[in-house]
């Protein structure tokens, strides 16, 4: 049965997004995949047109202005009529066989991620992935939580899944992408979708590739983004949850406080000097750990070799 859409946000793209479009088209229960150009300057939308197999089932629509990755993909919800909606970046791509493995009747359904460099992704064979379990696991907002504390790998978090999720849950609650947010939206969509009973099974079989590349927008971390995503984490410990699950949002919480701080620190002293951040990392007082903590932390990092890139790495271990 084609009952998913595959919603593409894709800004500057050109190079990459005739595979993620075919890659989205070679799946039989995709009913549409709609790309959304976000006032790309390159010739994205034009690259994604090419990339169509004639099934009347590609959509791209190029927006007028920039509005970030959130607008880009409400816009595209709003273009689809599909009762699944699975979202896949411009420079990633399917496995074969991704969503017959999904469970239909999930609010959030997702499945492990192979990440890759531009170079391995050209050659990687679905055949050699190692075997893995595909048993469903159950998360709740509690383990979600969780399991988007920074734990020292690079995208190591939970809430770089890439589930397809229900439409008929999203419209019954009201819920769209935070259209302020251009750091963590997805995070922020998956837990008030947990937050409100949502459920979300995990598989660690492999079925999404993500293609790391050094100019990746969630890797640039602008003070206005991370102060987004810092309000939206305030703004889930406002809905009712278990006295654990709030506990696991405060600790998430901290530790994007704590970036903020940096961050902040680090533009004062930027733009007024080093007198003008150690006011601020003092003012108040309890400022001043989680400031020198990430300071050494990024002094350290500074001093150790490049490790060189992995060809291929897993979300969830497998």
């Amino acid at each position: 049965m084609s009952d998913i859409c595959v919603i593409i946000a894709a800004y500057n793209a050109e190079a990459t997004i005739a595979q993620a479009v075919t890659s989205a088209l070679a799946e039989a229960e995709v009913a549409e995949v709609v790309v959304v150009d976000d006032a790309s300057s390159d010739a994205t939308a034009e690259a994604a047109l090419a990339a169509s197999d004639g099934s009347g089932r590609l959509i791209v629509e190029r927006q007028a202005q920039n509005g970030g990755p959130s607008a880009a993909r409400n816009r595209a919800v709003a273009l689809s009529q599909a009762p699944r909606i699975a979202i896949l970046d411009a420079d990633d791509f399917f496995l074969p066989g991704r969503f017959a493995r999904l469970d239909p009747d999930l609010d959030l359904a997702a499945d492990n991620i192979v990440f890759v460099t531009p170079e391995h992704a050209a050659r990687l064979d679905p055949t050699n992935l190692p075997a893995a379990p595909r048993e469903v696991e159950m998360l709740d907002a509690e383990r979600f939580a969780l399991g988007n504390l920074a734990q020292g790998v690079h995208r190591g978090e939970l809430g770089f899944l890439k589930p397809v999720m229900s439409r008929a849950f999203l419209t019954r609650h009201g819920l769209r992408y935070d259209e302020r947010m251009w750091l963590g939206e997805d995070f922020d969509l998956y837990m008030r979708m947990l937050l409100l009973g949502a459920r979300f099974g995990l598989t660690r079989a492999v079925g999404y590739a993500a293609v790391q590349r050094g100019a990746s927008l969630s890797g640039r971390h602008r003070t206005a983004d991370l102060a987004a995503l810092e309000a939206c984490c305030r703004a889930h410990l406002e809905m009712p949850a278990s006295p654990a699950t709030q506990e696991a949002m405060r600790r998430h919480l901290r530790q994007v406080q704590a970036k903020l701080l940096l961050r902040q620190f680090l533009d004062r002293k930027a733009e007024a000097g080093l007198g003008a951040a150690l006011g601020f990392a003092l003012a108040p007082p309890a400022r001043f750990l989680p400031i020198a903590k990430g300071v050494a932390r990024d002094k350290i990092a500074a001093l150790r070799p490049p490790a060189p890139p992995r060809a291929e790495r897993f979300l969830l271990p497998v």
